[in-house]
């Protein structure tokens, strides 16, 4: 079965189609379902919820129900999952939150993969006498499993990592790499920013303590998603007022209170992925989590259709140097392609395809240490990034390919 690209776009605003985008790893579109929760929360239920009048009440009910089926597409449980400004702000948070059940001399290890949102509130730790350890990456900007397991002992108490890498797209062994961690009794955080876009997320089959990701990016509104263990949840030192209780745990790592327009209009991107089911497959699964994996499984298939599109273009390139895996295959990269080429200065690409209508990017996208590690930085140049989505097509791709060929030497 393939995907229905017309019947996908066509939950989009049609605007959206007017150029082809190709910096979703920033931040996704947007689809109907979305809007109209928004709009519908603001219009008819803005007001502060949880008080015995109607509309408050169907305020609260609706902030609930997004929090619910968000936790229900990752498999988790409502409590056991933080909806607050960012990702950033969410791994900050639980940095804080985690950092009274260490000793000085206890380690945390750091992947130089990292986005800065996974890396530096954690590096911050060392002003309270935890050691930070670099997790390095290879020479093409993998991460190092050999280095991981010299830098495991009995002092390591968390791992920081991501899923996929924002720069190249590879996707790691977030199960391997948990147990590993688990097998000397260290935490493992995950940032899965960059994967949740393009693979389903399922924290109980990875074992994993904490899990991120920013529901800007996976069609919602611009949030960040924590998920952490209930045990490890109860045990942190609550970060918000102090009449929240340390049991609980939908407020206590979110200091900055609810959004709850945005919250609301999360049942949005399940409204949105309800409808690509019921579209797409005669006999759904049973449950929002099955119908969500099911569906990703399409977007996977689409999206390495895609990156083999693109990937043959860059691989005949010689002058173009492609960061990460030279490989389309889904089970190893997701469609994000981040590179630069011989002798043209990264940021003037996305400026002359501009002029064909066609957006990219370049920069450090955030992941400015990794680059720094690979000498990649060594201008106030950065690199050109290019990322699909499901929602783009094999035409929009045959445009970027072609835009590359008209403006690059």
């Amino acid at each position: 079965m393939n995907l229905d690209l017309d019947f996908v776009r066509r939950q989009y605003p049609a605007n959206h189609w007017h150029c082809a985008f190709f910096e979703n790893a920033g931040g996704a579109f947007v689809p109907n379902a979305v809007i109209d929760r928004i709009s519908a929360y603001m219009g008819q239920t803005q007001v502060q919820p949880g008080y015995p009048s109607a509309i408050s009440t169907a305020a609260a009910e609706r902030i609930n129900l997004g929090h619910r089926l968000m936790a229900e597409m990752i498999g988790a449980d409502v409590d056991e999952v933080t909806i607050a400004a960012s990702t950033s702000i969410n791994v900050y948070v639980l940095a804080q939150a985690l950092r009274h059940q260490w000793n000085t001399g206890d380690e945390i290890i750091v992947s130089t993969l990292n986005h800065e949102a996974n890396s530096g509130p954690w590096r911050r730790l060392a002003e309270f006498g935890l050691n930070i350890v670099e997790w390095p990456i290879t020479a093409n900007g993998s991460l190092d499993m050999f280095a991981l397991d010299s830098l495991l002992n009995e002092k390591t108490r968390l791992v920081a990592f991501p899923h996929v890498s924002n720069i190249t797209g590879e996707i790691n062994a977030v199960k391997i790499i948990t147990q590993k961690a688990h097998n000397v009794g260290a935490l493992v955080c995950v940032d899965g920013v960059a994967c949740a876009p393009h693979r389903a997320v399922a924290v109980k089959n990875w074992d994993v303590d904490f899990y991120l990701f920013s529901f800007y990016k996976v069609f919602g509104p611009h949030l960040g998603c924590l998920y952490g263990k209930p045990e490890h949840l109860l045990r942190a030192k609550g970060q918000g007022h102090y009449f929240f209780p340390e049991d609980d745990l939908l407020h206590k790592l979110n200091p900055a209170g609810p959004n709850h327009e945005s919250i609301a209009a999360l049942t949005g991107i399940a409204d949105y992925f309800e409808s690509l089911a019921a579209h797409h497959f005669a006999a759904p699964a049973a449950t929002f989590f099955g119908r969500t994996q099911e569906l990703y499984n399409l977007f996977a298939q689409h999206e390495e259709s895609l990156a083999r599109q693109f990937l043959d273009y860059l691989n005949n390139r010689a002058d173009i140097s492609l960061i990460g895996p030279a490989r389309y295959e889904k089970e190893v990269r997701v469609p994000t392609f981040s590179f630069q080429v011989e002798g043209v200065k990264s940021s003037t690409v996305p400026t002359a395809l501009a002029a064909d209508n066609i957006a990219i990017g370049e920069g450090h996208f955030y992941a400015k240490r990794m680059l720094d590690s690979l000498g990649l930085l060594q201008t106030d140049d950065g690199v050109v990034r290019c990322s699909m989505a499901h929602y783009n097509t094999a035409d929009e791709v045959s445009q970027l390919i072609d835009a590359l060929e008209k403006h690059l030497p």
